[in-house]
């Protein structure tokens, strides 16, 4: 059997899965659940962001899952024609959370391992993070660097290797995982390969990171670390790449990511965490202008983005 094609109702699970939607510019939250999509600004028109059901979840003492299923009789049902990423105007779909920060995990995965090795010209500390007790995290993006489905990402116009990094994304609300999106953690190689000194260079700039499409809830996840995730890459319609792993084989746990980067450190009411790179192309590609990214995860859906240079 197909695991891409397969049931997102695992185990007897509940399918919650939220969608930031514009219309003609105005915001508008809906979520998909088994039984259809459902407009929960509709049934409640103070409820247009995700952040704003976080609140409200907040206040209720609450889970996400919980108010939205409260709302839903008095949600108008909308059709799944809205989430097609290929459309301009009204209903369109954008980055599901549009406020606080991003970060990001590195060398979580012994791929990673290998390719920061091959790229860097200091190759044995990369031997150091994988097995050490204290992972990598590290700053990635700001709102206004992220974009969301069907958006471009970017390549920085000054570095001649560049490479997507498929990684499953943490939502955090005060701290807390509260779901589980798609993040792309666009790399300049060549800039970081130079010197490990060079990563936020690397990492961030205009248009740097892409989530999306939608946060599927915390609680609706069976297991974070058993997701089979995959990655195409495109050109004028040639497929360049294509492979897949499952999140089993990151090395750090969820939970021990997001102990790391809430500890010490004053974090955003809402942000992403970012669990590593999965998936890297061969050292002989790179991207270009124009190529079509897609990343895939279970239970989630599909990330896509088109490049641009930056």
């Amino acid at each position: 059997m197909n695991t891409r094609a397969k049931t997102d109702e695992r185990n007897g699970s509940t399918d919650m899965r939220y969608y930031q939607l514009r219309e003609e510019g105005t915001p508008r939250l809906a979520v998909k659940t088994t039984d259809g999509l459902y407009d929960l600004t509709a049934a409640k028109p103070q409820l247009r962001t995700l952040e704003d059901l976080f609140t409200a979840a907040t206040i209720a003492d609450s889970s996400l899952d919980r108010v939205a299923e409260r709302l839903l009789d008095g949600a108008d049902v909308l059709s799944p024609d809205v989430l097609d990423t290929e459309r301009d105007g009204d209903g369109a779909v954008s980055a599901p959370i549009s406020t606080g920060e991003v970060w990001a995990a590195g060398v979580t995965y012994r791929i990673s391992e290998e390719a920061r090795k091959a790229e860097s010209s200091m190759a044995d500390m990369y031997i150091d993070v994988y097995d050490s007790e204290r992972p990598e995290v590290f700053f990635k993006a700001t709102p206004s660097r992220t974009v969301g489905p069907a958006e471009r990402v970017g390549i920085r116009a000054d570095s001649e290797w560049d490479v997507p990094e498929p990684e499953l994304g943490v939502v955090l609300s005060d701290g807390e995982i509260v779901g589980y999106t798609i993040g792309n953690d666009m790399s300049s190689r060549s800039i970081e390969g130079r010197n490990p000194l060079y990563l936020p260079q690397a990492k961030v700039y205009d248009r740097c990171c892409a989530i999306g499409p939608c946060v599927r809830s915390a609680d609706s996840v069976d297991d974070p670390h058993d997701l089979e995730m995959w990655m195409t890459i495109s050109r004028d319609g040639e497929v360049l790449y294509d492979d897949s792993t499952n999140t089993g084989k990151m090395v750090r746990s969820v939970e021990e990511l997001v102990n790391c980067y809430t500890s010490h450190n004053a974090v955003p009411d809402v942000s992403v965490l970012l669990t590593g790179t999965s998936l890297v192309p061969d050292d002989d590609f790179t991207l270009r202008e124009g190529d079509l990214i897609e990343i895939g995860v279970e239970d989630i859906g599909t990330l896509s983005n088109t490049v641009v240079e930056v």
